[in-house]
């Protein structure tokens, strides 16, 4: 048993993360429009209802815009923290499940979705760190500041990493947004920028490391080609596998963990 990963768009306009493993089809965040959500699924032949788990990182609304609805039309268990809850005014039993930090939200037998604490302004976030009970594991990881000891420590040994590579340091200086909000940005509860995400994936790479997607890349103040370059630059000696970027418009590509190849979907 694999899991599969496919970015559904990723950016500041909405996210939402597929991965299926063991039969069970689970998303991680649903921060499109229910309309926009089902027209990605299908555009890759996914049945929405086929969809039994949704998991909310936190409650910016990228990340949850339509996440009820889509749990109350497909029959899908959504599940949050409390905060996330509280903050979207579901009511935890009767709209949601609500997990706490370094709990195991369990799909089917063997595969589930640990939900790791990371630092992200005004909200409660979590990574994501997906295992298929074999030894796979596929993590999801946007919307932080920086990278915990903790959060490290659960990256280590993944076969598959989306993380966010959300800012070029240059860009974001010389861009229009006011210094506060530039401040924030690259502040411990920000985004992780090009050079932070290349460092950390510098230290993480080992042999069984396939694939990488850099994701939740800013329009304004990022480029893919900048992000996908400087991670290269830290990783080239270390990384034979694939590195791809998920953009807003997805998806683009599927990847699989016990292959580095993903599959690649004709444009739309």
């Amino acid at each position: 048993m694999s899991i599969e990963i496919t970015h559904l768009g990723s950016g500041s306009r909405g996210n939402a993360t597929l991965l299926s493993s063991g039969g069970s089809k689970a998303l991680v965040d649903c921060g499109f429009s229910l309309i926009q959500t089902e027209k990605r699924l299908a555009s890759i032949g996914v049945e929405p209802k086929s969809i039994d788990t949704i998991l909310v990182t936190h409650h910016h609304k990228d990340h949850s815009c339509s996440a009820l609805r889509a749990a109350r039309a497909w029959d899908a268990n959504l599940h949050c923290n409390l905060e996330t809850a509280l903050r979207m005014g579901w009511q935890p039993m009767d709209d949601c499940r609500t997990f706490g930090n370094l709990e195991r939200v369990e799909c089917v037998q063997g595969f589930s979705l640990l939900t790791v604490p990371v630092p992200h302004d005004d909200a409660d976030n979590v990574a994501v760190i997906a295992s298929d009970g074999k030894g796979g594991r596929a993590a999801i990881v946007t919307d932080l500041g920086e990278a915990t000891a903790e959060l490290v420590n659960h990256l280590s040994g993944c076969n598959h990493i989306s993380i966010e590579a959300n800012y070029d340091h240059s860009r974001l200086a010389r861009g229009p947004y006011p210094d506060s909000l530039k401040r924030r940005i690259s502040g411990r509860g920000g985004h992780l920028s090009n050079s932070q995400t290349a460092e950390l994936l510098g230290n993480l790479c080992h042999s069984g490391l396939e694939s990488i997607v850099l994701c939740h890349l800013s329009e304004k103040n990022n480029a893919p080609h900048l992000a996908e370059s400087e991670v290269l630059m830290a990783i080239s000696d270390d990384f034979s596998g694939d590195i791809s970027v998920s953009k807003q418009r997805g998806p683009e590509f599927s990847h699989w963990t016990g292959q580095a190849e993903p599959r690649r979907f004709a444009a739309a």
